[in-house]
């Protein structure tokens, strides 16, 4: 979308500016939005006792957490040129704020499946990020923009697997039921993403010259029924579904992980709850920096080698995500596999921030149903990996690890299908030149 006010450069020290604003808004958002949705990960050697979940249930409830998120990715990213992402994130907030706060009402497994299928929809927020973040910034920084706004918000999962069990023992102090304790540490979570919702609504707007609304009316932008087909176009481009794979083959490892890691710790190398759940989280901590890397690369390589440049990237970088997932699944001694498991994880990010260094380019018209299909494969990525993990007795973690490992390496091959015409990579040239103001504007027709 071309819109006229579009940042050309990130300021992290402002506020000021809408973009700007927007960016520190939606990454904060995303941030609690991961942390109600894996809030309740770290807890599950607890809650398995509990609800006496056997491991091929844990298993279901792990790959439920991510399966309905699929669909709502779907929708969110065509409701997000439909109504604007700011509308679209603040109901995302309200709705999701309840199951994560309720979840402690599950008696059993079929309970509890549920409350992790409906807090599955919160995970729809990385799309409403990447497109909020994709309307705000120009070409020659719009992946790091993109990868800095979800990478900040994916440490959301690293601090939960390492905060929840200290909420966790704070309110079994207080409250001297275990049991009770993992239902009541979920209300924090939840309240934090119900109080978000009316900041988002009140410091973002849908685009840096303001909200759709009001350039609909003024007739500056197609009205909301020009978007109704948008989802036909995205979805008929083959560079779609290969990007689809492409991050179902990183964010959907990289959201597997996040939800094996502390049991996997726990079960595997014989460490207590605390402990396992605060090495797991130095795989999502890694986004602190890591899927930034991954954006700034991108477009770095977007600039010495145009679109084409980004793309060679990503496959690069998943192909060595695979090989440093491979090593990870092969450890057995306790600093090794922690090394290993670092390494793996600032590929796995640097590999989801390439990603959506790419998405902004492949169709504008049709920008929130691209990055909506786009998203959804992360997802679910996720699912076909866990059922990888759903009965440690028939197929050990390590195994699952390797197997996955090996599938990344090939999915790697699909980034040839991502191809860029020559009239593409010279229009989005122009548009760098004339938003740096490096030609008068007007001069590059």
């Amino acid at each position: 979308m071309d819109f006229k006010n579009k940042a050309t450069k990130i300021d992290l020290f402002s506020f000021g500016t809408i973009p700007m604003r927007t960016f520190h808004v939606t990454w904060f958002a995303f941030f609690l939005c991961f942390f109600g949705w894996f809030g309740i990960a770290p807890l599950m050697a607890v809650v398995r006792e509990d609800l006496q979940l056997t491991a091929e249930q844990v298993g279901n409830t792990a790959i439920a957490s991510v399966a309905m998120t699929i669909f709502a990715r779907l929708i969110i990213g065509w409701l997000c040129d439909k109504i604007g992402p700011r509308k679209a994130y603040t109901l995302l907030l309200v709705l999701g704020s309840i199951p994560v706060m309720t979840i402690g009402l599950a008696s059993g497994y079929e309970s509890f499946l549920l409350f992790r299928l409906a807090i599955g929809t919160i995970g729809a927020s990385f799309v409403i990020t990447q497109y909020h973040t994709s309307v705000m910034f120009a070409p020659n920084v719009v992946g790091t923009a993109n990868a800095t706004t979800a990478g900040w918000g994916n440490v959301g999962g690293g601090v939960t697997q390492a905060l929840m069990p200290v909420v966790l023992v704070l309110v079994t102090m207080l409250i001297l039921d275990e049991s009770l304790g993992w239902r009541v540490a979920m209300v924090v979570p939840g309240a934090m993403l119900l109080l978000m919702a009316p900041l988002y609504w009140k410091l973002t707007a849908d685009s840096p010259d303001g909200n759709y609304s009001d350039l609909r009316a003024r007739k500056e932008m197609a009205s909301s029924r020009s978007v109704n087909g948008t989802f036909w176009d995205a979805a008929k481009d083959i560079r779609v579904w290969a990007l689809f794979v492409i991050y179902g083959a990183c964010f959907g490892v990289e959201l597997t992980v996040q939800n094996v890691a502390a049991l996997y710790y726990y079960d595997y190398f014989d460490l207590d709850l605390r402990m396992a759940g605060l090495v797991a989280s130095l795989f999502g901590l890694m986004g602190i920096f890591a899927r930034s890397l991954g954006g700034m690369l991108g477009d770095r390589c977007g600039h010495l080698w145009g679109l084409q440049g980004r793309v060679h990237f990503l496959g690069g970088v998943i192909l060595l995500q695979g090989l440093a997932m491979v090593l990870f699944s092969g450890m057995t001694v306790l600093p090794m596999a922690i090394g290993a498991m670092v390494v793996f994880g600032i590929f796995v990010h640097v590999a989801t921030g390439a990603t959506f260094s790419v998405v902004p380019f492949v169709n504008k018209k049709s920008l929130g149903s691209v990055a909506g299909i786009v998203g959804a494969g992360g997802n679910a990525g996720a699912v076909a990996a866990g059922f990888l993990f759903r009965n440690p007795d028939a197929m050990p973690w390590p195994t699952a690890l390797m197997i996955l490992g090996v599938i990344v390496i090939g999915v790697s091959g699909l980034s040839f299908l991502v191809r860029f015409s020559e009239e593409h990579e010279l229009e989005v040239r122009k548009e760098v030149a004339r938003r740096l103001e490096r030609v008068p504007v007007g001069a590059e027709a």
